[in-house]
């Protein structure tokens, strides 16, 4: 497995290989334990999971072998893990789903760099709308993610979202064959 990118005090985050027959939720519970002791998990109305007390936020992610999960002290975390696989539509759902300005960018790579740069977009968007706590229904186009210098940076966003500035951003390839994302919103 890759080495995890820095993160900021109050962040933990680990790509565990996937048990086979356990849970994502089952198998997390220990990670979460050796942090923060004997927790309880529970779901908000739209699913998403959280600790049933306490001020920290968990979010987790599962694709092909790998469980991606993180914890935030303090603000609001999401993350997202995906296999990368071959994906010939992903221009059509990029022109869809994703802003314009996003669907033109990966139009306009070459296309043997599209599909990668499709599974970095999605990582970064579904971390981040996982991390606010509405998931993919609050609408892919609503967060516009730009490339600079390698990186993907959020550059726009719905209101709701606050300002981009807000969110912190990290994205990797956790193990061959994957990329993942962790989108974290500083408290305040």
């Amino acid at each position: 497995m890759a080495a995890l990118p820095p993160l900021p005090d109050g962040l933990d985050c680990a790509c565990l290989p996937r048990a086979s027959g356990v849970s994502a939720q089952a198998q997390l519970q220990p990670w979460l334990a050796a942090r923060l002791g004997e927790v309880a998990l529970a779901r908000d109305a739209r699913g998403r999971p959280r600790l049933a007390q306490g001020d920290a936020d968990v979010n987790w992610s599962h694709s092909g072998a790998l469980l991606l999960v993180a914890l935030a002290r303090a603000g609001r975390v999401g993350v997202d893990v995906e296999r990368q696989r071959p994906r010939p539509r992903a221009l059509a759902l990029a022109r869809r789903f994703f802003a314009p300005a996003e669907a033109d960018w990966l139009q306009a790579l070459p296309a043997a760099a599209r599909e990668g740069a499709f599974v970095r977009l999605w990582c970064a968007k579904e971390a981040l709308l996982k991390a606010h706590g509405h998931g993919l229904s609050f609408g892919l186009h609503k967060a516009v993610f730009g490339e600079r210098d390698g990186v993907l940076r959020l550059l726009e966003c719905d209101a709701l979202l606050g300002a981009p500035d807000c969110w912190f951003l990290r994205e990797w390839a956790p193990a061959a064959g994957y990329r993942a994302a962790l989108a974290w919103r500083r408290p305040g």
